[in-house]
């Protein structure tokens, strides 16, 4: 499970939602929910288009170009809640997670970007 690799998705809009393929680990149009939908609207306001596609890069430790740092507060629901500061929110992260992690990480870094740059 590279604990310390930098992960890749590539998140997209579908029927109005936030989701995510990544036929590596078995998920398929897996969805972002309670807040962490929200959270990905801030982080792509300024990203043209993303609504078809964006690149999110995602890692327990700190890598250059990461633009936010999400912070664990509690496990809920087989799932994990983690907090932006600079944005003042709170998302919950499914257990799709744990195909990533062997454990819910104490911090994530995150970087979007337009697809393909």
């Amino acid at each position: 499970m590279g604990e310390n690799s930098i992960h890749v998705i590539h998140p997209y809009k579908h029927e109005g939602t936030w989701v995510f393929d990544d036929p590596s680990v078995g998920l398929v149009q897996e969805p972002f929910v309670d807040g962490a939908d929200a959270i990905i609207e801030r982080l792509v306001a300024a990203i043209p288009d993303a609504a078809r596609g964006f690149t999110l890069l995602f890692a327990a430790a700190p890598f250059a170009g990461a633009n936010a740092r999400l912070d664990w507060r509690r496990a809920d629901a087989g799932g994990n809640w983690y907090y932006l500061e600079a944005l003042a929110m709170e998302g919950w992260l499914c257990p799709a997670l744990f195909k990533y992690f062997s454990a819910a990480p104490p911090t994530l870094y995150v970087q979007c970007k337009p697809k393909g740059r």
